[in-house]
């Protein structure tokens, strides 16, 4: 038997691809979640009162502290994954992203332990940041690694259908929680239980990547004593422009974190003035996800008949387009016309280079450096991206005009905003504001009338009353 029929026979590309949807599913419903609970819960219960803007500003920040951890855990992470295999990386980030965000669940809040709080928040959200380091990598090799040559595109393409499957649970599960409990449940408790269901997907991740076989090219490594022992130094010794070229690519990125995160709190925040409701974005974001879902494979096996420079090129240009279409008609409150741009921008065009990048950057390097270089690539990129939400907010902050009033229009539709489930919580705050500096329960006190009467309202600074 010869050595390509040897390595044919050991591949399990269908297993592979699976393995690698369970775990993105499971790491993108984290980080997901964590995102939907910055922009909706996290101001008003891990930071101080007083100062909304800031509060907002800091939740969106420790939204983007993972992506600075993502770049030191590359380099972990790579190198243990060239190293050592890209099974022990694939079980290890699915356990440390579990755990983490498993405790992010059960952390107190500001107003029983003070600023522990935040530091604890923030402590998890560096471990499920160093745990997503690794996690596409790895998938990412395990999967092209496992696949036939005529049809990487289209396993390795699975990598990124779970990153949108973890996408489509994180809202399906704050819906129905927005929609049942109360304000004070939502608030006290219920913004925990999508925190612990993340127990659940990692024991079924679990089980399935202890059965799969390290990837047949790099059990040839191994039984050829091929194996590098400093797979970093060969990476940037002789991969380096590789890896830059990765690093710019990922860029793209920044329109995931301006439709998921910015977007949502753009829409619906009162201090926009614009009114949207929560519950329309995340209905928004599952159906762009399922629509993404669907058409991401299919992309990936366009990529193999084609070549994957077009599909990439032709998702760049269109979601750059997108974006800015989509961003200006929430700022005009063009609710339909947002909910249709958003499904073509996240559910049809992002995808396109979402479905290519895992083949097209793992073709950039030999197996000896796989892992590595696609992790420190695509990390670093994604760093940049992670504060895309809190760099827009704050600008937004800082160019909108703070005299005049709100509209009618914008009245109203902040009014018809309020009938949404998930506004409940927001309303809350809004009532417990102390009404002098001196009160020492501000969530007894009565606010003055101005903060309640849309026609005595003042404009308030984009992205403050988070």
């Amino acid at each position: 038997m010869t050595a390509p029929t040897a390595l044919q026979e050991e591949r399990t590309p269908g297993r592979a691809a699976i393995a690698a949807w369970i775990g993105s599913a499971l790491e993108y419903y984290d980080f997901a979640i964590y995102g939907t609970a910055a922009a909706l819960v996290f101001p008003d219960i891990f930071f101080p009162e007083g100062n909304d803007t800031a509060a907002t500003v800091a939740a969106f920040a420790t939204f983007g502290v993972a992506y600075v951890a993502r770049p030191i855990g590359s380099f972990v992470l790579g190198h243990i994954g060239d190293r050592l295999g890209r099974k022990k990386v694939m079980i290890g980030t699915i356990l440390l992203m579990g755990a983490s965000t498993f405790l992010v669940g059960c952390l107190p809040t500001y107003q029983s332990v003070g600023i522990l709080a935040p530091v604890l928040l923030v402590a998890l959200r560096i471990l499920q940041g160093l745990s997503a380091a690794g996690e596409q990598a790895g998938a990412n090799s395990m999967s092209f690694e496992h696949a036939p040559d005529d049809r990487r595109g289209f396993f390795t393409s699975f990598t990124l259908s779970g990153t949108q499957g973890g996408q489509i649970l994180a809202p399906a599960v704050f819906l129905p929680l927005a929609a049942l409990l109360s304000d004070d449940a939502l608030q006290s408790w219920g913004w925990r239980i999508p925190f612990w269901i993340s127990a659940i997907v990692v024991v079924v991740g679990l089980i399935i990547r202890r059965r799969l076989e390290e990837t047949p090219e790099f059990k040839a490594e191994v039984a050829a004593d091929e194996e590098p022992s400093a797979p970093l130094a060969i990476l940037f010794r002789d991969h380096w422009k590789g890896v830059l070229r990765v690093f710019f690519a990922a860029f793209i990125a920044t329109v995931n974190t301006m439709f998921a995160v910015f977007a949502l709190n753009f829409a619906t925040s009162d201090d926009y003035g614009i009114g949207i409701s929560e519950t329309t974005m995340l209905w928004l974001a599952i159906v762009a996800n399922v629509v993404a879902i669907a058409v991401i494979p299919w992309w990936g096996r366009l990529s193999d008949r084609v070549g994957r420079k077009p599909v990439f090129v032709v998702g760049v240009l269109g979601s750059g387009v997108l974006v800015v279409a989509f961003l200006g008609a929430i700022a005009a409150g063009q609710v339909v016309l947002m909910f249709v741009l958003g499904v073509v921008l996240a559910g049809f065009v992002y995808s396109m280079p979402n479905a290519v990048w895992p083949a097209t950057y793992a073709e950039y390097f030999p197996t000896r450096v796989r892992l590595s270089g696609m992790a420190i690539g695509t990390q670093f990129g994604f760093a940049l991206a992670g504060f895309t939400p809190t760099i827009a907010g704050a600008r937004s902050w800082a160019v909108t005009p703070t005299t005049g009033s709100r509209s009618p229009h914008s009245q109203r539709r902040r009014a018809r905003s309020r009938r949404s489930p998930c506004s409940r919580a927001r309303r809350t705050r809004t009532r417990s504001r102390p009404a002098t500096s001196g009160c020492v329960a501000p969530r007894t006190c009565a606010p003055p009338r101005e903060w309640h009467d849309p026609d005595l309202a003042p404009v308030v600074p984009a992205g403050a009353g988070r």
